[in-house]
């Protein structure tokens, strides 16, 4: 049996900050197709499947165990009472069961919290879609996973062939049991590792582990923490360096009129997305080439991740404007960035973020497209001392804290803030890479998987691309009291690439990127 593992101050905090109008779940909608001639009951494969891959993230088999008040962010502990049955279940899909009302009914349970007694995810299997298609909502939790590791999981789900692989059973543990003679030594020999001579080629600060109970009762919980408290003062310590020299950084970069320049211009416009959310969802997923928006990237001299934010100002544009609502001053988003090291598919997030301009105050979509490329390597540059000092501060933990955050969450949610307060940013844009091959579960083709993610109080628009062989897959997620009918941005998005294309790609060379 694992030890258990207590959550991070980020991955907490997408509990803390969880209301029953903000659920903080990210997850997606695949589309499947059966080989033709299947003969057995998908549901029933893919969750014997699933049952016999589980321990390869065990994550999936651990719940949540709080502590006392609240006092302390909970831990992961191994569910002991772990039933597949209530994490898989067999969907229906009303008349005429097709994408269109699987991305009505994805929309209404994306709203929908999940059980905090359990492992925090859910598979929902929807068969007898229409061209023999079968449609597979999941929700995972935020404080598990962020899309980084989410890349990690789909090992569990997928295989690049029609036959599933052999995965090998698990291991069998022995329970630890910690005594307290044990953590004594643990912290004994702690000290002095930490304090031997170098080894010659060594530098740098040595880090403190210290021994935990893992426990959490009260006695533990401040022990524990104490233990916490002394490894980070040393880590503080060591990080020192880097840490004044990312204050240097910023400090220099403010100083430069230029830069101050810059950052006025990131102020975000007051829009009629920025409004507090509902407990409803509306969610639409669409698609395009992946390789006509790379050769679009290619022509510009800019990166996908820049076409991708083009493609989302042209839709924003349109539907703002049809609705006289689209702002003088460009539009903003709020962009992700991973701090995961390649090779890194821990479970945990490892995630910072910047703000970017969409130039939706730009008419000609090539212009705009430049601008968003110019604009971005600033933003990335201003971000750059923020990103480094991001690892270091990450994982503050104060005693009472989760109580506090949550009646702040909870008060914030309740009283309109974000009706009136500026907005950091008008709308969320993710970009996340996936695999180039065809995937398949339990035999079964996938075809699309469309990322549905968070929409929060003065956000109320998310729009996170999946790629997946040679396709962008956009799935966007709004307040449904904001956008009630999301779809309708979807259906923009194929016109936009056009503008794209027509505007950087010659007939000749859009035929060779279609090829």
């Amino acid at each position: 049996m694992s030890t258990n593992r207590k959550l991070s101050s980020v991955d907490a905090s997408f509990l803390y900050l969880e209301t029953p109008e903000m659920p903080m779940h990210v997850g997606s909608m695949a589309i499947f197709r059966l080989k033709d001639g299947y003969k057995g009951d998908f549901f029933e494969d893919f969750k014997a499947m699933i049952a016999s891959r589980l321990h390869v993230a065990p994550i999936l088999k651990s719940k949540l165990a709080k502590t006392p008040l609240d006092i302390d962010h909970p831990s992961w502990v191994e569910d002991e009472d772990f039933d597949i049955n209530r994490h898989i279940f067999r969907g229906a899909l009303a008349a005429p069961s097709d994408r269109v009302i699987l991305e009505r009914t994805v929309g209404w349970m994306h709203a929908k919290l999940l059980n905090r007694a359990r492992p925090l995810w859910e598979f929902y299997v929807f068969e007898g879609m229409k061209d023999n298609e079968i449609g597979l909502y999941s929700k995972i939790h935020h404080a598990c996973i962020d899309g980084g590791a989410g890349a990690a999981l789909t090992s569990i789900i997928y295989d690049i062939s029609e036959t599933p692989r052999e995965v090998a059973p698990p291991t069998p543990q022995m329970k630890n049991k910690t005594e307290p003679r044990d953590i004594a030594a643990h912290f004994i020999d702690s000290y002095t590792q930490m304090w031997r001579p170098p080894v010659e080629g060594e530098s740098g600060m040595r880090s403190l582990e210290l021994p935990r109970t893992g426990k959490n009762d009260i006695g533990s919980i401040l022990f524990d923490n104490a233990m916490f408290q002394m490894e980070n003062a040393v880590k503080f310590a060591g990080s020192i360096p880097a840490m004044l020299k990312s204050m240097s950084d910023m400090a220099t970069k403010i100083a430069d009129p230029a830069t101050r320049k810059d950052i006025g211009g990131l102020m975000s416009p007051s829009t009629v997305l920025n409004k507090s959310i509902s407990s409803e969802r509306s969610f639409a997923g669409v698609s395009v080439s992946l390789s006509q928006a790379k050769a679009i990237a290619k022509a510009s001299g800019g990166k996908l991740n820049d076409v991708v934010m083009a493609l989302s100002s042209g839709v924003l544009r349109r539907y703002l404007s049809e609705r006289g609502a689209l702002p003088a001053k460009s539009l903003t988003a709020g962009v992700p960035i991973s701090l995961r090291e390649e090779g890194n598919t821990d479970a945990n997030n490892q995630v910072f973020g910047m703000v970017c301009t969409l130039a939706s105050d730009i008419d000609d979509p090539k212009l705009r497209l430049e601008t968003i490329i110019a604009q971005s390597t600033k933003s990335k540059e201003m971000a750059h001392p923020l990103r480094a000092l991001m690892p270091q501060i990450s994982n503050v933990s104060m005693l009472g804290a989760p109580i506090i955050v949550q009646v702040l969450a909870l008060l914030y949610s309740r009283s309109n803030l974000s009706d009136v307060l500026p907005a950091a940013a008008n709308v969320t844009i993710s970009n996340v890479p996936g695999p180039r091959q065809t995937l398949y579960a339990v035999g079964a083709e996938l075809l699309h998987i469309f990322p549905v993610s968070i929409a929060a109080h003065g956000l109320a628009l998310n729009i996170t691309v999946q790629s997946y062989r040679d396709q962008l897959d956009f799935g966007f997620i709004a307040g449904a009291n904001i956008i009630p009918h999301v779809e309708v941005l979807a259906e923009m998005l194929p016109a936009e690439m056009e503008t794209l294309v027509a505007a950087y790609l010659p007939p000749k060379a859009t035929q060779t990127a279609a090829e």
